[in-house]
């Protein structure tokens, strides 16, 4: 499975940017509809299902949904506000020399 550092947010029962936040390494299926993240399993919404939602994946097992997107080297990754994300500890070293102007791991082509 491919891996990607992304951004993360937890959008269910939060106002526009206020939901936890996360860089972390998600690993995504050969299609990039479904990504591991931690111990769960995202699928991006497909359609316009939710259109009105600040979401593009949600949580199969609970219904939580999510905006994932690639990281900021500005560090504005909120759509909304400047709540900065929690960096795991697996994608800090490759998040900090990203912040520093380096690819990030399979995103050398761009």
């Amino acid at each position: 499975m491919p891996e990607r550092i992304m951004y993360v947010q937890l959008k269910t029962g939060y106002d526009a940017d206020r939901g936890p936040a996360w860089i972390a390494r998600l690993r995504f299926s050969k299609s990039w509809r479904t990504a591991c993240f931690r111990d769960h399993v995202l699928r991006r919404v497909a359609g316009t299902a939710h259109a009105n939602r600040d979401s593009n994946f949600y949580d199969v097992e609970s219904g939580d949904e999510y905006w994932v997107s690639g990281p900021k080297r500005d560090r504005t990754d909120g759509r909304y506000g400047s709540q900065q994300p929690m960096v795991d500890d697996d994608a800090r070293e490759d998040y900090a020399a990203f912040l520093r102007g380096a690819a990030l791991p399979g995103r050398e082509q761009g």
